[in-house]
């Protein structure tokens, strides 16, 4: 044991893996990033987490939080620091079924919440992928299969427990320490380990999901009627559009439009969805009624030396048909990134844009680009993709901290307008003053 952990060991529970462990290897490493950490803490209780936080800041050494690991920046690993891996703390409790509230452990997934929640005919608005960690998604967002009709994931939070920078744990609420509150909703983990989260979740029935398909020759008029139609479809649809994927052709690549319909009237669900399949030609249709946890995909993990770059921005109302436009002529191009189009509003447009710290209320659209491969495919693609983020740039705004690798100035402007950076900063002054928790889309304490 190195002279540093003799301070830790009395105080942690949970297990310490250090470079040359067994399993150092995959413990060191995030999903979408490798890193040299000194020491990678699994922690079995808050204490642990306590003690974990407070050996980082007093050795002064460069600290990552790993939920799900899942970042596509590589926030969930570093160089020669400290990692505090959740994993094991991951329980699925329903603490009051009347109210139908759900405590889960910082480090659990969505797949695990899902298949915990199932029994009890529960769910709760989330991503949509089973690997996924709860606290990295619900702090920054949470855009999946239920987002029209329930919300962001972190609209459904209401009350979570932190891990502050001076190892101190703190519960925060709308009531208790509701500034906190306001900004763990949205500002990421900027101001702690957040080791449990209160959700309020929802009876949920089976729903129907699937994808409705389309030539490639067919996207601009596809892509644009979608649009509109999701624009006053039911709240109990969600959709997303891919288009321009490598792996099924590229440019030929057939449109997919993926449904949810959150509910399991065979009736309802096909009057919901119809107009999407009176688009186009449909090529395939494969929606069936399924259980909702069944909608939640795995996550892919790419080989070594393969990089993942994404890019996400909001479009709102008026700038639609121009950025589609732009999308449909990026998709039909040659060698064009991955694309995404997601649908929002309906009951994320509801809540006032002050209410949490994501402030994209408003917005119709959200769309990722991605590109995939080695690091010389990656160079040799930046300049195109460059280009049309370019031409991308007058009529799109912010970024989804979720679907974003960079991390300069300029993508922390994107997630956090001016007024609400300013305000988040303050709370960062109050809860983090040295920046402990700076391996985020990071919020500077002012």
């Amino acid at each position: 044991m190195s002279s540093a952990l003799e301070t830790l060991r009395p105080d942690f529970g949970g297990d310490i893996i250090e470079p040359g462990g067994a399993e150092y290897e995959s413990a060191s490493r995030s999903v979408l990033a490798s890193g040299s950490p000194a020491y990678v803490l699994r922690p079995r209780s808050v204490g642990d987490v306590q003690a974990g936080v407070r050996f980082a800041a007093d050795a002064g050494l460069l600290l990552s939080v790993r939920g799900g690991g899942h970042g596509f920046p590589g926030f969930g690993t570093n160089d020669g620091g400290v990692v505090i891996d959740l994993s094991k703390l991951a329980t699925v409790e329903v603490v009051d079924k009347e109210r139908h509230l759900v405590r889960i452990g910082g480090g659990a997934t969505w797949g695990q919440v899902a298949t915990a929640l199932a029994p009890h005919n529960l769910a709760i608005s989330s991503g949509d992928t089973k690997s996924v960690g709860v606290g990295g998604l619900t702090l920054t967002g949470g855009i999946g299969w239920k987002v029209r009709k329930y919300g962001l994931a972190l609209d459904n939070v209401v009350a979570v427990e932190v891990v502050t920078a001076n190892g101190e744990v703190v519960h925060a609420t709308e009531e208790e320490n509701p500034e906190l509150f306001w900004a763990i909703r949205g500002g990421g983990g900027n101001f702690g380990i957040v080791t449990a989260f209160d959700f309020a979740a929802h009876p949920t029935t089976d729903v129907f999901y699937g994808k409705v398909t389309f030539p490639a020759a067919e996207l601009a008029t596809v892509l644009q009627g979608w649009a509109d139609y999701l624009r006053t479809a039911p709240e109990e649809l969600t959709s997303i559009a891919d288009f321009a994927n490598p792996f099924a052709g590229g440019r030929e690549a057939p449109i997919e439009i993926h449904v949810t319909y959150d509910g399991d009237d065979l009736e309802l669900a096909a009057k919901a969805i119809d107009p999407i399949r009176r688009l186009g030609t449909v090529l395939e249709d494969d929606v069936a009624l399924k259980p909702y946890a069944d909608t939640l995909v795995d996550g892919m993990t790419p080989p070594p030396g393969i990089q993942l770059v994404t890019r996400s921005a909001f479009v709102d109302k008026d700038s639609v048909p121009e950025v589609l436009r732009i999308l449909a002529e990026v998709g039909a191009s040659e060698r064009p990134p991955i694309i995404a189009v997601r649908s929002v509003g309906g009951a994320v447009s509801r809540v006032p844009d002050d209410a949490t710290a994501y402030v994209h209320r408003q917005a119709e659209l959200m769309f990722v680009t991605s590109i995939i491969g080695p690091k010389p495919a990656i160079d040799a693609a930046q300049p195109v993709l460059d280009a049309i983020w370019g031409s991308l740039a007058p009529h799109v705004n912010g970024a989804y901290a979720n679907f974003l690798t960079a991390d300069t100035a300029e993508d922390v402007a994107a997630v956090y307008p001016a007024e609400t950076y300013q305000r988040l900063a303050a709370v960062k002054r109050q809860y983090d003053p040295a920046n402990l928790f700076a391996g985020n889309h990071n919020v500077r304490p002012q």
